[in-house]
């Protein structure tokens, strides 16, 4: 298994726990909670939002992305610094070993479970969107 495919599971998983979370953000919406509380639980979705983006980009470049090309998809001007963000994360998922991989990709299946029950007619139709990853080569 690739890093890549790990990146991409694991920006599947980020996408998920943000969407889980977004949902009962619009749950508490009526809720008399405190203007503490509510703005932590907006600052909680932003900080999961840039997790998703950085295992999204992760992916990318583990896939072969040139940097250029990833920094202007960030609006960065400057691909350099955008490369050396991410440096310490692409060396990481690089050297993950066989076993680590293997760790990483369980649960794929919970993934493919949770896309199907809260897929919406306008979603993409595809039975297994995460476990299809694995049989990528």
């Amino acid at each position: 298994m690739t890093p890549e495919i790990l990146a991409r599971i694991a920006a599947a998983r980020a996408a998920r726990d943000l969407s889980d979370l977004a949902r009962q953000a619009v749950g508490m919406t009526a809720e008399t909670t405190g203007v503490t509380e509510r703005i932590a639980s907006a600052r909680r979705l932003r900080q999961m939002v840039n997790e998703y983006v950085d295992r999204v980009v992760l992916a990318e470049v583990l896939a072969g992305a040139d940097w250029a090309e990833v920094a202007q998809a960030l609006s960065r001007r400057d691909p350099g610094t955008v490369e050396a963000e991410y440096a310490d994360a692409v060396a990481e998922w690089s050297a993950l070993t066989e076993d680590e991989a293997n760790e990483a990709a369980a649960g794929v299946e919970d993934l493919d479970d949770w896309y199907a029950r809260h897929r919406e007619d306008h979603d993409p139709d595809l039975e297994k969107p995460v476990a299809d990853l694995l049989n990528r080569h």
